[in-house]
């Protein structure tokens, strides 16, 4: 486990509470929070509850490990894996055309956090 420098740490905490909250945005009833932010309809309220599970999760462990103050490089490798890929993806169905802009632009939150990682 590697120590934490300050502002790494007030990186997870400010990360972990955009996760916390955004899961919420996954929940079937949230279709006005998904719409706002361009994103598509999902076909069955599983698959959008599964997403937003794992957000949480995600959320979770940043502010565990915010609190800790030390991390493990192979999470912190996948948080930035993963929080890249997920602009990346908004990105390259924004050029596709199948979603408006604001979805990157929505996205942008995850851009910034994955390059800090």
């Amino acid at each position: 486990m590697t120590p934490l420098p300050k502002w790494m740490r007030s990186v997870l905490f400010t990360t972990a509470a955009m996760n916390i909250i955004g899961s919420a945005a996954f929940l079937p009833a949230a279709q006005n929070v998904r719409e706002f932010a361009g994103a598509p309809d999902a076909e069955h309220p599983l698959y959008m509850v599964t997403v937003g599970l794992f957000i949480l999760l995600f959320g979770i462990a940043y502010l565990a490990t915010a609190l800790m103050g030390r991390a493990d490089r192979l999470f912190i490798a996948v948080a930035a894996t993963g929080k890249l890929s997920f602009f990346g993806l908004l990105t390259l169905f924004w050029a596709q055309g199948t979603v408006p802009l604001k979805a990157p632009l929505s996205g942008l939150g995850d851009l910034v956090f994955g390059i800090l990682f």
